[in-house]
């Protein structure tokens, strides 16, 4: 008897405070729950779980919150370097076998030049298992190793030139509006990625694409436009213009109508 008058009076007590709870204002019940004491951990707050050896997870906000800003970075970059229009001009392959234990191991190695079709241009090579890989390199190597020639009214060289490399010879000229272009194969590669339509040159000595392209780049880099000598001498454009026969008005014409 006495342990069911025990249990009932817990009953109503527990009624009571129940109905004392329903009764109480939102303020005074807010600061009961703040009363109550709060359950400690051990972890600190704002940081990810961590690993078995105390390390931060793979799977922490951290770590992986970094390697998306890395990520977003790196792609800015690829877009800043890909806003330039390139002209690409695959040259030559050249496949290669190496004989090891159990059969044949081939390579390749690829010529590539490079150019914007406005005065700069650039070659490069490069070699690797496949294909692919080997023009991309070649590619990469072409765009690091770009030089400026100038060109006059933006389709024809200033002046003759020649260029040599090893055993290949050859030889640039300028030419009037309509020829075209008149070279090689290699050659040609050369002169449709730098932007010139009329030109004709000569190649003696080696069929080699290598040594030819190399041959060619050596005569471009020896290509000046009359403003360039003139700042050099101390001139004017049309002085020098004028030694080669031309009246006075016609020098200063042409002098006027260079723009590199």
């Amino acid at each position: 008897m006495q342990d069911e008058n025990q249990q009932s009076n817990e009953a109503n007590t527990d009624v009571v405070e129940a109905a004392a709870v329903a009764e109480a204002t939102p303020a005074q019940a807010e600061e009961q729950q703040a009363e109550q004491p709060q359950p400690q951990t051990d972890q600190p707050q704002g940081r990810g779980p961590r690993g078995p050896r105390g390390g931060r997870g793979r799977g922490g906000g951290d770590r992986g919150g970094g390697r998306g800003r890395r990520d977003d970075r790196r792609g800015r970059r690829d877009d800043e370097d890909g806003g330039e229009e390139l002209i690409e001009k695959l040259v030559h392959i050249n496949r290669v076998s190496k004989t090891v234990k159990g059969g044949k191991r081939f390579g390749f190695a690829a010529l590539v030049v490079v150019g914007d079709g406005k005065g700069r241009a650039g070659f490069g090579h490069g070699k690797a298992r496949e294909v692919p890989e080997a023009i991309s390199k070649a590619t990469a190597a072409a765009k690091k190793a770009m030089i400026r020639v100038p060109l006059r009214d933006g389709r024809t060289l200033h002046h003759d030139g020649l260029g040599h490399f090893g055993a290949g010879r050859v030889t640039i000229r300028t030419a009037p509006a309509g020829t075209g272009i008149i070279a090689g194969g290699p050659m040609r590669a050369i002169f449709e990625s730098l932007g010139v339509a009329d030109v004709v040159t000569k190649s003696v000595g080696t069929s080699n694409p290598y040594n030819m392209i190399r041959a060619t780049f050596e005569a471009l880099k020896d290509q000046s436009s009359p403003r360039a000598v003139s700042q050099r001498r101390g001139k004017k454009v049309a002085d020098l213009l004028g030694r080669g026969g031309a009246s006075v008005a016609e020098a200063e014409a042409q002098a006027e109508a260079i723009a590199e």
